[in-house]
């Protein structure tokens, strides 16, 4: 019986889930500065040659498991919405999805306590909009469907609530009483997305506020 011998691309492929598998862990467990490349190269089961060529340092292999990790908190809180039997009502469960997502201690070390130091501010925002601009746009665009806040522009309404939704799991992620805190945002974010629903402000009086 013959074995079909893995194709570069293949090996490559592997030697990258390997990585990726081996250093999430361990960036969860200890944080970015106390795990060295050592520690990932012997737990993924590969060379230290293997790592540099995936990856160009330690901290582009952060970043590949910062993107990981926000993609699956988004699928996550996606396929929660999905089964919303009120479409109106999405905007308030993702908010309470995200902060359920962000008790997840691989999310609070990776993603809100060692991202923005890692990445630079300005680079960790515009990462979390790549990855959470849309499933908030979409859930902005139901909620004004459903007629549960004001017809305003979506896309810089959902820029904001991003930011409002980043450092309130900042402040749960840093709080000495997380559960507290949990409670504290959770309300928080109750009162903003309940104060779109009526008042002057930023409403433009139409649908077409979407781009």
């Amino acid at each position: 019986m013959s074995v079909k011998r893995r194709t570069q691309r293949e090996r490559s492929s592997s030697t990258r889930t390997a990585l990726l598998a081996a250093a999430r862990p361990l960036f969860a467990e200890q944080g970015f500065a106390a795990v060295g490349t050592e520690a990932i190269v012997r737990a993924a089961g590969v060379t230290r040659g293997a790592l540099y060529h995936q990856f160009a340092d330690k901290t582009e292999l952060f970043v590949a498991v910062f993107e990981q990790v926000e993609r699956d908190v988004v699928e996550r809180i996606g396929a929660q919405l999905a089964g919303l039997a009120d479409p109106g009502a999405v905007l308030e469960a993702g908010v309470e999805a995200w902060l359920d997502a962000c008790e997840d201690p691989a999310v609070q070390q990776i993603v809100l306590i060692d991202a923005p130091a890692v990445l630079g501010w300005e680079r960790w925002r515009a990462l979390g909009q790549t990855y959470g601009g849309g499933l908030v746009e979409a859930a902005i665009a139901a909620s004004i469907e459903a007629g549960r806040i004001r017809p305003q522009p979506v896309r810089p309404l959902a820029h904001v609530l991003i930011g409002a939704l980043d450092e309130a799991a900042l402040y749960v992620a840093r709080a000495e009483d997380r559960a507290s805190a949990r409670v504290e945002m959770s309300a928080v974010l109750r009162g903003i997305v309940a104060g779109l629903a009526g008042g002057d402000g930023a409403g433009n009086g139409t649908g077409d506020g979407r781009r």
